[in-house]
């Protein structure tokens, strides 16, 4: 499980399952790049907490990872600062809530912008820098299978199911080069990008819906990243991952 000398850049890292990923990677021994979009104080935050412990080590990068100059940007400071990279984790992402009657052009480019261009252009330009054994781990969401899913969810879900698809296609792709692509999914978690928008009753409901009658924690999802992203998830690709609890099954 040792990500000793293995350089990561975790995408939307400063907060939530992003920051936690990121901490666990580094506790494991990994070079990180937290990148973030505007909160600098949070992404500071993650990056004195990893330095602090003297394992691995992080620096925070600011980047607008919905564009293929940001990312790009991003790629450039983690190769200039560790001189390689052998972890890709799509985590950045947005999550609206609309209907199909309310749906617009904004609202639809700006979910697919960031939830599916951004990563995929990433993955191409981090591509010819990764070799044998390198990782790249997208995250999804269970709801992409669950029965329980809303209307509201139309646009995010479809974004979502379009990254999945992409990863079984990158895992045939890139698998003849010894990289490996995998999805995790989790279930609802306890995050801002969660709670937005839902009352304490709707969130309760929803934690009603798991058979352990809660909603999930970061702390519950960055582990599975973790082993997906080390030595012994060699023969682990092209899966998707649902860390949800029973949430689904």
């Amino acid at each position: 499980m040792s990500l000793t000398g293995k350089a990561a850049i975790i995408t939307g890292s400063s907060r939530s399952i992003g920051a936690e990923i990121a901490i666990q990677l580094a506790n494991e021994g990994a070079l990180v790049v937290v990148n973030y979009a505007g909160n600098a104080e949070a992404a500071e935050a993650v990056v004195q907490t990893i330095n602090s412990k003297g394992v691995g080590k992080a620096i925070a990068f600011k980047a607008d990872v919905g564009t293929i100059s940001g990312s790009q940007a991003l790629l450039d400071a983690a190769l200039r600062e560790f001189g390689r990279l052998d972890i890709l984790v799509l985590n950045a992402g947005i999550m609206g809530s609309k209907t199909i009657a309310d749906v617009d052009e904004a609202f639809f480019d700006a979910h697919f912008t960031l939830n599916v261009k951004g990563p995929l252009f990433l993955v191409k330009a981090a591509v010819p820098f990764m070799t044998e054994g390198g990782r790249i781990i997208f995250l999804s969401t269970s709801l992409t299978v669950a029965s329980t899913v809303l209307p509201n969810a139309v646009v995010y879900v479809a974004s979502k199911g379009a990254i999945e698809q992409a990863a079984r296609s990158l895992a045939k792709d890139l698998g003849s080069r010894g990289i490996t692509v995998n999805v995790v999914s989790p279930g609802p978690t306890d995050t801002p990008l969660f709670r937005a928008g839902k009352n304490e009753q709707v969130i309760n409901f929803i934690a009603g819906l798991n058979p352990s009658k809660r909603i999930g924690r970061s702390e519950d999802i960055a582990p599975v990243v973790a082993f997906l992203a080390s030595p012994a998830a060699g023969w682990v690709n092209g899966q998707n991952i649902r860390v949800n609890g029973g949430f689904t099954v």
